[in-house]
């Protein structure tokens, strides 16, 4: 199977414009300048996204590759996003725009050369940072956690009801633990 992902880290681009001396992708911004950004670098996302995809198989249409694209972003950016999609004017953790929410049928040849095109998953680790801290995990754990809720949603999974969010919390540890990171979290009934 084969994956293509575009990750933007608005974050570290706002941050490279501002200086020239950050050391890698992954550094960590001081607190006194309130800023935290990815500290996953583009390989890992792609190993992680690969490994999801393989794990997902049964749940996704028949394509010779797929595509998506993960957004590291503000709670500034999100909320924007947030207001303008879901009307609702507030920061959130993770948004996914799911490109298969509607059935239209692809011609076979067209699934054949071209990477199936899933959606977009934006996450503000601005969100993503208060939410480790309550959950006392690293901030990776965090960005993982969020990003498997993003493709799950690209994939047609919702949470209407506390069963339904407890299936997709379980998905989410599993596919977790594909890659090596073990968390377990539930809903209070």
């Amino acid at each position: 199977m084969q994956i293509e992902i575009t990750i933007q880290d608005d974050i570290y681009e706002l941050l490279q414009a501002e200086t020239d001396n950050l050391e890698s992708d992954r550094a960590i911004v001081g607190e006194d300048q309130g800023v935290q950004y990815s500290p996953i670098d583009t390989a890992t996302w792609e190993k992680w996204f690969d490994r999801w995809l393989e794990e997902l198989a049964p749940d996704l249409p028949n394509a010779l590759a797929y595509e998506l694209s993960l957004r590291i972003t503000n709670d500034a950016h999100i909320q924007a996003l947030n207001a303008q999609y879901r009307h609702q004017d507030k920061p959130t953790d993770v948004l996914a725009f799911a490109a298969l929410e509607t059935d239209f049928p692809q011609p076979p040849e067209l699934l054949e050369s071209l990477a199936l095109y899933l959606g977009d998953i934006v996450i503000s680790v601005d969100t993503a940072q208060r939410q480790a801290k309550q959950q006392q995990h690293s901030l990776s754990t965090e960005l993982a956690w969020l990003a498997t809720h993003g493709l799950l949603h690209l994939l047609g999974w919702d949470h209407p009801d506390s069963d339904s969010l407890q299936q997709m919390l379980d998905r989410q540890t599993a596919l977790l633990k594909s890659v090596g990171i073990d968390i377990s979290i539930a809903i209070d009934s």
